[in-house]
C-alpha cells in the first residue's frame, strides 16, 4: 500500500483540542476508507513566513498515513471543505521515518540548549 505524509496547518485562533479534533477527524476519514495512519504528531503553534488568510501563526499536524490513492484524494477534499484548515499538503514517500519527525528532534533540541543555558547562569 503506498504511503503519504499529510501536513495541515490550522487556524491560529483554535484551542489545542480543537486541532486534536481536526486530526482525529482526518484520522477517521482514512480509516472509514480502508487505509490506516501510523504517526500522528502535532507541532504547535509556529510563526508563518507570511500571512495566510490574516493568520501570522498557525497550528502544524504531521499525519504518516498508509492508504491507496483514492482515499487521499477523499481527505483533500474534506480538508479543503474545512474552514479551520489554512493550508494542506500531501506526499507520497517511498517509506516513514521512524521515530520523531525532523520538527520534533529540532523542538527537543532547542528545548535542551534552553536548559543548558538555563543551568549555567
Amino acid at each position: 500500500m503506498p504511503l503519504y505524509e499529510h501536513v495541515f496547518l490550522a487556524r491560529q485562533d483554535l484551542s489545542q483540542a480543537q486541532v486534536d479534533a481536526l486530526a482525529a477527524q482526518a484520522t477517521e476519514i482514512i480509516e472509514s476508507n480502508s487505509g490506516k495512519v501510523t504517526k500522528t504528531e502535532t507541532w504547535g503553534l509556529k510563526s508563518l513566513a507570511y500571512k495566510i488568510d490574516r493568520n501570522r501563526k498557525a497550528h502544524f499536524v504531521l499525519l504518516n498515513i498508509e492508504a491507496p490513492g483514492s482515499v487521499v484524494e477523499e481527505l483533500e477534499r474534506q480538508t479543503r471543505i474545512n474552514e479551520d484548515v489554512i493550508r494542506y499538503m500531501t506526499i507520497r514517500v517511498d517509506e516513514h521515518e521512524d521515530g520523531p519527525s525532523v520538527m520534533m528532534r529540532k523542538q527537543d533540541r532547542e528545548r535542551k540548549r534552553r536548559t543548558d543555558r538555563e543551568e549555567r547562569d
